[in-house]
């Protein structure tokens, strides 16, 4: 079993409130989540308006393909307008 963890930093350029955050963070979240078959989460960040943490895990059998998911995620954040992906940490590690 492999696994994969992607912590994203992100700035919300479009957002002046936290309502408008969450509406951004949700709607991506939603989509990797639907597309991707991946947890995601926000994990920091939570009282500012124009930043977020988020949290994406992902569980395979090769590492390969997890890479591949994982990438796409990132792609996905970079792609939206209104973000800008500020620095991303990903993590594969094989469990026993």
């Amino acid at each position: 079993m492999v696994v994969g963890t992607l912590e994203l930093s992100i700035r919300i350029d479009g957002a002046f409130s936290l309502k408008d955050k969450r509406r951004v963070i949700r709607s991506l979240m939603d989509h990797a989540r639907r597309d991707f078959h991946v947890s995601a989460a926000e994990v920091g960040d939570q009282d500012l308006w124009n930043s977020a943490l988020i949290g994406i895990a992902c569980v395979s059998n090769d590492a390969i393909h997890l890479e591949s998911i994982l990438q796409k995620v990132v792609d996905l954040f970079d792609a939206h307008p209104e973000i800008a992906v500020e620095s991303t940490d990903k993590r594969i590690e094989r469990w026993p």
